[in-house]
């Protein structure tokens, strides 16, 4: 007999984490993965029209002890882009079990090819390749339910997560908290990065060769523009600095693979002693600095000074397993984590 639908969904999560230990890292991914894959079953239950207790989306918060408290839809299509969640744990929990948990999640989806939703999602993925997602009416909306939890319960217990496109949502809440002095906890799951996909290439000498030329003709523009069009990213690349994103990303997905040849080749820049050309040009994109010289102003999303950067290094058979979310809550993954910090 064929499993149902609520059925195959309700044990396709991290079932395994029956209590979880918020001191962990494997754990903590997993809860803040779920969350975002809570956003795209709170979408198809919409779709479907599916309703209590039909609805999928509710397993996928409840079983982590957390409540759905605001739902962010939409204006241009009414489809739900994301959601706030309130940890809600038993009333005899002890403190140090909720130490290091949090009070608060946001959570954004990504592209989600369903038929009342993918226009307008393809529509934003096509923003954040113009480096224009922070001026559409979706952002805004993401930006204020932001705003509104931080001021209300603090930022120390507040998390961003996010996959895909909403991954894209989540940097760009946690930079620009960050810019106020605010630092949010962030879990970029896939997280896009656009520029050419230097990374796909096997040849490591081509590879590390077209890196040090971009990185040479990428610094001497901007020193170019100095004190005339100097881009935006550059002001606000040292006040970003102590913002700590988690990025989580699979070297098979072209999507976000990009990240981790981003921030080796600025390692591998110090090595050789050209680590001020480096620290230039890792806050700049070519495309970027042909538009500040044109007078417009424009500050990368991609662009990051520091992170916590994952990499999933278990086999992926193809590209849908490799950029989906699903990948971050399995127990048995072989990840390799390294942290970089932009100084």
């Amino acid at each position: 007999m064929m499993a149902s639908e609520r059925d195959v969904f309700s044990v396709s999560g991290p079932t395994y984490l029956a209590s979880v230990n918020w001191e962990c890292p494997h754990q903590r991914r997993s809860v803040a993965a779920s969350l975002v894959q809570s956003v795209y079953i709170l979408e198809r239950d919409r779709q479907e029209n599916r309703q209590p207790p039909e609805a999928l989306a509710p397993a996928w918060w409840e079983f982590f002890h957390f409540e759905l408290i605001r739902k962010l839809v939409d204006d241009a299509d009414l489809s739900i882009f994301g959601a706030v969640y309130e940890f809600k744990p038993a009333a005899r929990t002890q403190d140090s079990y909720l130490a290091n948990a949090p009070k608060i999640v946001v959570a954004f989806r990504g592209t989600l090819t369903k038929k009342d939703s993918i226009a307008r999602d393809l529509n934003l993925d096509l923003q954040l390749i113009q480096n224009g997602l922070h001026q559409t009416s979706r952002s805004e909306i993401a930006m204020q339910a932001v705003r509104n939890v931080v001021s209300t319960v603090g930022s120390s217990n507040v998390w961003l997560a996010g996959h895909s496109l909403g991954s894209a949502m989540a940097t760009l809440a946690g930079k620009n908290m960050a810019k106020t002095g605010v630092m949010l906890d962030t879990f970029l799951f896939n997280p896009p990065f656009v520029s050419a996909p230097i990374e796909r290439i096997r040849d490591k000498k081509v590879k590390h060769g077209l890196r040090i030329a971009g990185s040479v003709i990428t610094a001497g523009l901007s020193l170019a523009l100095k004190g005339k069009n100097l881009p935006k990213s550059q002001d606000s690349f040292s006040v970003l600095s102590s913002w700590v994103p988690c990025l989580f990303v699979n070297p098979n997905d072209h999507i976000c693979s990009e990240y981790i040849g981003y921030f080796e080749h600025r390692r591998n820049m110090e090595e050789i002693g050209a680590g001020s050309i480096e620290r230039l040009a890792t806050q700049n994109s070519l495309g970027d600095l042909f538009l500040s010289a044109l007078g417009k102003e424009s500050d990368p999303l991609h662009l990051l000074p520091s992170a916590s950067l994952t990499v999933n290094l278990s086999p992926s058979p193809d590209f849908k397993q490799a950029h989906g979310i699903h990948q971050w809550w399995k127990p048995d993954l072989h990840l390799q984590t390294r942290q970089y910090l932009f100084s």
